[in-house]
């Protein structure tokens, strides 16, 4: 098992280069299922969620091929051989539950496995399933395995959500591109992502408005066409690198992301006293002084981004005063506090609750990562504290960051991945 051993208290200076958006990309692999066209993804992120997201396609019939590296993603799904995703590969990743809507929608009938992933909350699929029932899906879960059944082809319907789920937005949406009708989804996420969904589908042919918003209307189409799309930037990789170079005290120009992906975020850190200004090729990104003591509450898009609440955490153990952290989205989500604790950051918990009182210096320590975003808290800490760490359980990494060490160490990081 692999671990990353970094020496700290170095600034960070150079050129970091964003990669496609992970979880936009894993919304865009499961829309080719929708047509007998290809489709072409460019920007997309080496990542391991993308190869599991690529062997649950190719299981299903579908073909994939990496180009330039894994850069490009060559997707053909014109013949849907098997409807059933099995759980061997479901069980790595909550997203393959993205599979579920377009294969319905394109074949009449899906069986996929409930899915896995992070250990961060419950985040059920319930939401999905109901977007499905409401556009005429007959389910059955048993063994677990939900199957959903259309007679012909699903219905335009009215689809209102208790709060706002990326996932089942885009399950939604997927789904409505097919069916006969009007369809119109109400409370739904306002995150990039969807707006790259429906930008993707509405290449393929699809008729979508008002992504962006929280009413979205689908038109459905009898089928759609092939595209080529290029995947966003992903903005919680944009935030960690500005976050980098904030809590090293360094300057570093992220290439490949603009304010536009992260506005809420962006506020909190100019709060901070974090120095942000845009460059022809993104953002630069340094500080003056020491860090200020912000309050932070997650929230939907355009709120705080739950995915870089722990990145943040982790730049506030070392701020001037005392900064109060809200996670809203999801429970467990505290898991990298007892770590850094073990740096000598100062944090105390109740409920979904952290108060954070900055101390002047982190000291390096042994160190366990317990889920993706925790792993790149922890790395951010270590990057900014005196002394060695050596962070083990890594592989979380491999999901949500192509070659961060490579990068990292690019700016001058002392950082080595080795395995034990």
């Amino acid at each position: 098992m692999d671990s990353i051993s970094i020496e700290g208290g170095k600034p960070l200076h150079g050129r970091v280069k964003v990669a496609g958006a992970k979880n936009a990309c894993l919304a865009l692999m499961p829309a080719a299922l929708l047509s007998e066209q290809p489709l072409t993804l460019t920007n997309a992120p080496r990542l391991s969620d993308i190869g599991t997201m690529t062997r649950l396609l190719r299981s299903l019939g579908a073909e994939v091929s990496a180009i330039q590296g894994g850069k490009v993603l060559a997707i053909s799904a014109f013949q849907i051989a098997n409807n059933r995703a099995d759980y061997d590969i479901v069980r790595r990743m909550r997203a393959s539950i993205l599979v579920l809507g377009p294969l319905l929608a394109r074949t009449g009938m899906a069986m996929v496995s409930l899915p896995g992933g992070c250990a961060i909350g419950a985040r059920p699929v319930d939401l999905h399933l109901s977007a499905l029932k409401a556009l005429g899906a007959e389910l059955d879960l048993a063994e677990g395995y939900v199957t959903a059944r259309a007679n012909g082809r699903l219905s335009g319907a009215r689809i209102e959500f208790p709060f706002p789920s990326v996932g089942a937005t885009e399950s939604a949406i997927m789904a409505a591109s097919l069916a006969r009708g009007s369809s119109v989804i109400r409370n739904a996420a306002r995150e990039p992502e969807i707006v790259d969904l429906a930008r993707c589908l509405k290449g393929m042919g699809a008729k979508i408005s008002g992504e962006g918003s929280d009413a979205i209307e689908i038109e459905g189409v009898d089928s759609l066409g092939g595209a080529t799309h290029q995947v966003i930037a992903d903005r919680i990789e944009l935030g960690t690198y500005m976050i980098a170079a904030a809590i090293t005290g360094g300057e570093i120009e992220i290439v490949g992301g603009g304010i536009e992906l992260v506005g809420a975020f962006l506020e909190k850190l100019r709060e901070a006293g974090v120095v942000v200004s845009e460059t022809p090729g993104g953002l630069l990104v340094s500080r003056n002084s020491r860090i200020r003591a912000v309050n932070v509450a997650t929230a939907p898009y355009p709120g705080f981004p739950t995915d870089l609440q722990a990145q943040m955490m982790s730049l506030l153990t070392t701020a001037n005063g005392k900064s109060v952290m809200e996670e809203k989205i999801f429970e467990n989500r505290f898991m990298h506090v007892p770590e850094l604790a073990r740096l000598g950051a100062s944090i105390e918990l109740s409920g979904g609750t952290a108060t954070v009182r900055g101390v002047e210096k982190l000291r390096g320590a042994p160190l366990m990562a317990t889920d993706l975003r925790a792993s790149a808290s922890l790395i951010l800490a270590a990057l900014a504290a005196e002394g060695t760490s050596v962070i083990r359980r890594v592989y979380h990494l491999d999901r949500g960051y192509e070659q961060l060490v490579e990068k990292l160490s690019a700016c001058g990081a002392s950082i080595e991945r080795f395995s034990e």
